[in-house]
Parts: C-alpha cells; structure tokens; sequence
C-alpha cells in the first residue's frame, strides 16, 4: 500500500470483532515496528506489552470505560521508564514521552498495514493498570491500544476533519 494512502486513510477504530484473533505473527510485526522506531539517543526506554489471555484482558480492560473497548481481543501497552530516557542538559527536558510516542505511532500504522485496527487511547486509569501490571514507581504507561479486525459489516468512514496544509504550515 502507497505510504500517504495509509495515512490518510488511518483511523481510529471503535467497533472489533472478539472472536478474530490476530495471529502472533502478525502481533510480532506490528510490536517490530515499534522496536525499530527512532528515540533520543537511542535509548529505546519502551516495553510493549501485549494482554491477549482473557484472565488478563478482564482485568486490564476496566482502566478504560468505552463499551467497544471490552470487544477487542488484544491489548497494547506501551510503558518506559523515564530514568531510561534521554535528557536535554540545558533545560533537563526528558524525551520519554516524545520517544514513546514515535513508537506508538509506528505500530499503529504498522497495524493499519496489516489490516489491524487500532485506538489510540491516553484517557485510561494509569491506577488500574499500575496494579494490574505490578508496575514499579519508575514505570509510565504512555498509551494503550486495542489490537483487532473489524466486524464483517463494519465501514470505515474515512472521512478525516484536518485543518488544510497552509493553515498549519509557514515556509520561512
């Protein structure tokens, strides 16, 4: 698939057929593209993890209320360790969040590659999951996504409401 097909026609899915699970093989290249995303000196301060199993998925999925969040049948999280992350010295900015979120954005369009639908979501309970993962204090989770294909009669809307280019962009 052409590079700016993908996307432009990305978007966020909210409607996941439980019973289609992903092949491991598939879940492999959507997490190899993360691995292979850029960060701050490379530092690479990112674990995935991905919750398939149901006694797992029943007790990660409460951190978000979305009814359609509970059909997906996988889970990806993305978590780093800011001690990991690279830090600028004049201002001590920490690049974890910047570095998490290249990965993140690598497998969500990896995914939207491989047919897999994905929802970026922040709006999540970091509580929740802290328990529910056994999370050291020096542990973020960045981001969550559910993994899945789509209903058969699902269709994608593909309409994206953007702002134009030359509202958005200055040539100096």
């Amino acid at each position: 698939m052409d590079f700016y097909k993908l996307i432009s026609e990305r978007e966020s899915i909210r409607s996941y057929d439980p019973d289609r699970k992903i092949p491991e093989k598939i879940i492999r290249k959507i997490l190899e593209a993360g691995r292979l995303a850029p960060s701050a000196a490379n530092r690479q301060p990112w674990k995935f993890i991905i919750v398939s199993s149901e006694a797992m998925l029943k007790k990660v999925r409460p951190c978000y209320r979305g009814d359609w969040f509970y059909s997906a049948p996988h889970i990806l999280i993305v978590k780093g360790k800011r001690s990991e992350a690279w830090v600028r010295r004049q201002d001590e900015y920490n690049s974890l969040e910047t570095d998490l979120t290249i990965a993140m954005d690598h497998m969500i369009l990896a995914a939207e590659y491989e047919g897999v639908g994905t929802c970026w979501i922040a709006a999540f309970d970091p509580d929740v999951l802290k328990k529910v993962l056994n999370l050291a204090d020096n542990e973020t989770v960045f981001a969550i996504t559910p993994l899945g294909y789509t209903p058969e009669n699902f269709s994608k809307s593909w309409n994206k409401n953007r702002k134009a280019l030359d509202e958005i962009a200055e040539f100096i």
